[in-house]
């Protein structure tokens, strides 16, 4: 089995996910992503595709992610590995589909508007 490639992408974050053959690593920016991401519930988010389809200890996953807070690069990278899943076995399609693992969230940070000190927020309003 050669490398299988893909991209996943949360507000400003974006993972490239390269899957292999192998006995279940998964390295994240160099480090074992148990180390990376030291938060149980993202550790969970990033392992879910995995077990779902009962693939956790049959590939080894290399990412290299950018951009973003913590939140952002995990839900990026499991986009990523359901990506490389479905990419791998066309069966895996329908359970993370199901659990919504295979849609690209486009929900971004609005940007400024000028006269404003963010996006919505006014300054205060005199009468007099």
């Amino acid at each position: 089995m050669e490398t299988i490639n893909k991209i996943g992408r949360r507000k400003a974050s974006v993972a490239r996910v390269y899957l292999t053959a192998g006995k279940g690593s998964i390295v994240v920016n160099g480090k074992d992503y148990k180390e990376y991401f030291p938060l149980q519930y993202i550790q969970y988010n990033i392992e879910n595709p995995l077990k779902l389809t009962d693939s956790l200890n049959s590939y080894d996953i290399k990412v290299n992610v950018s951009g973003g807070g913590v939140k952002g690069q995990a839900e990026a990278i499991r986009l990523g590995i359901s990506r490389a899943l479905v990419d791998l076995n066309i069966e895996h399609k329908g359970v993370l589909k199901e659990n919504k693992y295979l849609t690209r969230d486009a929900r971004v940070v609005e940007r400024k508007k000028y006269g404003k000190p963010k996006a919505r927020k006014s300054f205060q309003f005199s009468k007099r």
